[in-house]
């Protein structure tokens, strides 16, 4: 509307183009909420003010105060959007007093603009009572002044403007939650982004210069005691970044479905309860260990209970009445981890960490994973296998 009335403007013989975005500047301008509210008394109340002088002037007493009356109902709407339950009381007392001193015959214009604000400004308990009392009120009023079906009158004064409210509060909710989702979504692939190109960029160098340092170790004659321990601290530092940089990795790659332990609390010491935590869900399920446990890196740690963890939710979302085992092996060099379980059919992804993050993270550990059915007894199958240091 505003772009065909701009055209029309710009097009008329005789007069100058307006500025370019001059008609978007003052629509954004009247859309501001006090200038809008203040711009909606004036132009709801100059008639009233008008017609108020009008009628003093020509000693028409019962009119004027029926003016009087609209203009006070005008007024009160400076508050709507802050005073929405004071301004409703308010003008309903209006309408209900005018009506019970004959000044008015039915709710007018203020009324309906200020139970709109009502569903639109507050929710729940607070628009409930606060619109049944304003029913009450009302409907009681027109019952007692001898209007036929005034109750159905009151009811589709408050009950329809106040449901318009309503709806447009819950328009304006959906879409505010769908931009922050929206918001939090972009933020979370940016994080994943930074953590696969630190990966790409960052490791590779750092494992060159650990391997060149590595071979400068190894070249070096016997007596030179002070350079080789330079160089070999310089290697164990190098060492030291890669692991701190795969935790700080774990940290970004963490999104809302893993939770606040994404990186911390979480580990091989804690899948029994894990176990535990499946039964409690209906899905039978034991762990077995082989090996003396031993401390992992918190990396290593973190991913062998989410590889575990994922397994067991796949089993239970897509194998419903499925066994499941968990097979944990502690090796010298590395920790095998194995889930299989016995259902009919098994789907390849799912929300969340799914496969396809368990392979990403198993990857990015230098370990190999293999996900997919069992033959020929059935049942789905998935085996880790993550070196306690990465080559």
């Amino acid at each position: 509307m505003i772009l065909r009335l701009r055209a029309c403007i710009t097009s008329s013989p005789g007069r100058r183009p307006y500025p370019r975005g001059l008609l978007l500047t003052l629509f954004r301008f009247f859309r501001r909420p006090k200038v809008f509210d203040r711009t909606l008394v004036i132009v709801l109340g100059l008639p009233g003010i008008i017609g108020l002088s009008i009628m003093i002037a020509q000693g028409a007493t019962p009119v004027a105060v029926g003016a009087v009356h609209y203009t006070a109902g005008v007024t009160l709407l400076l508050m709507r959007r802050h005073r929405p339950v004071l301004v409703t009381a308010l003008v309903t007392g209006l309408d209900v007093v005018g009506v019970a001193a004959e000044i008015v015959q039915s709710s007018n214009v203020p009324a309906a603009i200020a139970y709109y604000s009502l569903g639109r400004y507050t929710s729940g308990r607070t628009t409930a009572i606060t619109g049944a009392a304003a029913f009450a009120a009302y409907a009681t009023a027109l019952e007692l002044d001898g209007v036929g079906g005034g109750w159905v009158m009151a009811l589709f004064t408050v009950g329809v403007f106040l449901g318009i409210g309503q709806l447009v509060r819950l328009r304006t909710e959906l879409n505010e939650r769908g931009r922050r989702e929206a918001a939090d979504a972009a933020v979370r692939a940016e994080r994943r982004r930074i953590a696969r190109e630190l990966h790409d960029v960052v490791a590779h160098h750092i494992t060159v210069i650990n391997a060149l340092v590595g071979g400068a170790r190894a070249t070096l004659p016997p007596e030179q005691e002070v350079t080789r321990n330079a160089l070999e601290s310089a290697e164990q530092t190098a060492r030291q970044a890669m692991s701190e940089m795969r935790r700080l990795l774990d940290v970004l790659r963490a999104d809302g479905h893993e939770g606040p332990d994404a990186a911390t609390g979480v580990g091989a010491d804690r899948l029994p309860t894990l176990i535990k935590e499946a039964r409690s869900a209906g899905l039978p399920a034991h762990l077995t260990v082989k090996g003396e446990p031993v401390a992992l890196p918190a990396v290593v740690d973190h991913a062998v209970y989410r590889i575990v963890q994922e397994a067991l939710t796949n089993t239970r979302k897509h194998a419903p009445g499925a066994r499941a085992s968990v097979w944990l092996a502690y090796e010298p060099d590395a920790v095998e981890v194995e889930v299989v379980d016995d259902g009919s059919t098994k789907g390849t992804g799912s929300p969340g960490f799914g496969l396809g993050g368990m392979a990403e993270r198993v990857a990015l550990l230098g370990g190999q994973l293999s996900t997919g059915p069992r033959a020929p007894q059935g049942g789905f199958r998935v085996y880790a296998r993550i070196p306690l240091e990465t080559p």
